[in-house]
């Protein structure tokens, strides 16, 4: 086993991140202790050791037609700093294959006995074994390998620093307010129902809710958009955003491993350390590489033996163990998954399952909750129907009357009115009759808005017109309310749930993508298929109680497999039972633990984005697998020497320098991830 994907652990602190357990995270890591200023300091300094060897060797001497000089122990220069190569850049591999030995073979036994199958030999042939020596080959192979390491493990580290910048953001301390007065504290002794105080500038120490002031938050690190978002009294804040304008004071809802930062670095942490199907496949490849390998190097050895010598046949088998290391097959999946992982939290979705982005790529239905996935999950004004009067002028009236009631309805009509920027006329008298609606004089004149039942109840007349417009709004399944004076009914206001934004762009980007979208709602047939029709929906079910979505769920999965987007609340089964669950719109509850993804933002085109991710990722999987194991098969018969009779040998200096080379390529393959764009 190459490399496990827990190539780091981020969350653990940087200190803890370099000493971990080889065996104790499900499978042994191989670069466990190490971080990539180990392989950086050993590598430049192995590098100034390898000139004098470079120097001093006999083949780059005849190759490049010079004599080195010559002086007393001058012949000890190239063993003395073998011997140094070996045992202080070597001692990394040594020290790895030791451990592999132990519990499975991989990369690490592959480097250690190509290296030391080449120190021994040249020490022999120093110590007066008949031969050439392989001290520049020795002291190349172990630079380069050291090269890669550093490259590997400084691309691995990048990639898993997101959640240590991710703890960066909250501050450790804050300032508390008792008593009027402000005391700061560190933040672990701050309690839930606390009041602290965010000065403009200052990062916001814990989830909360505003209860005086107003200001702009950045919360880029969360929702990955850059626009500030503003905040007044009753709105929450979360902890790691930005306070970008004005002092606000803040009620602390949550504290410590519950707020949503923690939980997002808790998602996060489990998604890079939970092992994905094409790594253990990668790892199996390396496990079966390395055996491949030890067996190619003996039997070229044994080959070579029967038809010329010791030195050319020694010189084979290194050639064949070096070239085999399956460096960037071990590196080849974890890379990409910790860019992914990256990439999409760069985007506001949170991979808590990697298994999802793999089956991803085979989804054929998204289905949707309707209420707070597709919609708002809040009344807005649809129509105003106004007779006798301006409609805009209605609408002003019925907010006077309103804006002292808390129902859904009336603090609908309050947010069209503050929309158009109305003047609302003084309203006095005000009166709630229970179950009907309520009443009040405006401009001298005394109006009821309520149930339209009521207008039959008080006799008054209701024109035609305004019949029409409750018999639409009964049609489209969507609220009404009628405003009526003393004499007749004088304009009917709908409302329904309003649809998102991005939801119609959602549904047309999924059709493009070949993937038909089905909505699932627990409402009434009329409001469903309104919904259904504004969005461009294909398929809808009404009145679909919560236990019933997993059914509707599995029947949709005979079809194919199925995505399914919801907001969690009560769709925790249905997202379990989905080939892949998106819980949407978690932005400060980030703790949905029935989801594959969650989707921080309320943006529907984020399940989208979370497709094109996990297609992405996929084939940088299989473009990394192809190419590290098919360099593979190309190389090892070069390296045994397959084409000797045609004048072409691959040395093992050039050996490691391709194998180093295809580690690059499968590097910068999954880096390149970071740049996709996912909208």
């Amino acid at each position: 086993m190459a490399h496990s994907s827990q190539a780091h652990h981020p969350t653990e602190g940087s200190e803890q991140a370099h000493h971990h357990d080889h065996k104790g995270h499900g499978g042994h890591d191989k670069h466990a202790g190490h971080n990539p200023d180990i392989f950086k300091r050993r590598f430049f300094i192995c590098l100034i050791l390898t000139l004098p060897i470079l120097y001093f060797s006999m083949q780059l001497q005849s190759w490049f037609g010079y004599q080195a000089v010559t002086f007393a122990g001058s012949n000890w220069i190239n063993p003395v700093f073998g011997i140094a190569i070996y045992f202080y850049g070597g001692w990394v591999f040594l020290k790895g294959a030791w451990s592999e030995i132990n519990s499975q073979i991989g990369m690490m036994t592959l480097i250690a006995l190509a290296i030391t199958v080449a120190f021994v030999y040249s020490l022999a042939v120093s110590l007066g074994l008949q031969g050439k020596p392989f001290y520049w080959e020795l002291a190349t192979l172990v630079d380069i390998m050291l090269l890669g390491h550093w490259v590997e493990m400084a691309s691995v580290q990048g990639a898993s620093k997101a959640l240590e910048n991710l703890a960066e953001l909250v501050p450790s301390e804050a300032h508390r307010l008792r008593n009027d007065r402000v005391e700061d504290i560190p933040v672990s002794q701050i309690q839930a129902k606390d009041v602290i105080l965010i000065r403009p500038g200052e990062q916001i120490p814990n989830d909360g809710e505003v209860i005086e002031g107003t200001t702009a938050v950045d919360e880029s690190f969360l929702t990955g958009e850059s626009r500030p978002v503003s905040k007044q009294e009753g709105d929450e804040v979360v902890a790691g955003s930005v306070n970008q304008e004005g002092s606000v004071q803040v009620r602390v809802t949550r504290i410590g491993d519950e707020t949503t930062i923690n939980q997002m670095m808790r998602l996060v942490d489990e998604a890079q350390s939970s092992r994905s199907r094409y790594q253990a496949l990668a790892d199996r490849a390396a496990y079966w590489l390395t055996l491949v390998a030890i067996a190619s190097g003996t039997l070229t050895f044994i080959i070579w033996l029967s038809v010329s010598d010791l030195v050319f046949s020694l010189n084979r088998a290194v050639t064949v163990l070096v070239i085999t290391c399956p460096h960037a097959l071990g590196l080849a999946i974890p890379l990409v998954i910790a860019n992914s992982t990256a990439l999409a939290a760069k985007n506001g979705i949170l991979v808590r399952n990697r298994d999802s982005l793999e089956r991803a790529k085979d989804i054929k239905t998204m289905a949707f909750d309707k209420t707070g996935t597709l919609t708002e999950g809040h009344f807005g004004v649809q129509n105003v129907y106004a007779e006798g009067l301006d409609e805009l002028k209605a609408l002003a009236i019925a907010t006077a009357l309103e804006t002292s009631s808390e129902h859904p309805l009336a603090q609908a009509i309050v947010e069209a009115a503050e929309q158009k920027s109305l003047d609302i006329p003084a309203m006095k008298d005000f009166e709630t009759i229970t179950g009907r609606g309520v009443q009040g004089r405006v401009n001298g004149k005394t109006y009821r808005i309520g149930r339209p039942e009521w207008v039959k109840e008080q006799q008054v007349k209701l024109p035609s017109s305004l019949q029409r417009g409750l018999d639409r709004a009964d049609e489209r399944g969507e609220s009404a309310v009628v405003l009526m004076d003393e004499q007749q009914a004088v304009a009917v206001i709908s409302m329904a749930d309003q649809v998102r934004q991005r939801a119609k762009e959602t549904v047309h980007q999924l059709k493009q993508m070949d993937i038909q979208t089905v909505m699932i709602t627990g409402d009434a047939e009329a409001v469903a298929r309104t919904v259904a029709e504004e969005i461009g929906i294909d398929r809808y079910y009404a009145r679909v109680l919560p236990e019933d979505k997993v059914n509707r769920i599995r029947e949709l999965k005979q079809e194919g497999p199925t995505a399914f987007v919801g907001d969690g609340v009560n769709d925790a089964a249905a997202l379990l039972e989905a080939n892949m669950g998106l819980a949407i719109g978690a932005g400060t509850n980030v703790a949905i633990e029935s989801a594959d993804l969650v989707l921080i933002e309320d943006d529907p085109l984020d399940a989208v984005k979370a497709l094109n991710l996990a297609k992405k990722t996929y084939s940088k999987m299989i473009q990394n697998l192809f190419w590290a194991t098919s360099y593979n098969i190309l190389a090892i018969p070069l390296a045994a020497g397959v084409l000797y009779r045609w004048g072409f040998l691959l040395s093992p200096a050039v050996g490691a320098l391709l194998m180093s080379l295809s580690t690059v390529i499968v590097s910068i393959n999954a880096v390149m991830l970071r740049r996709a764009k996912l909208a």
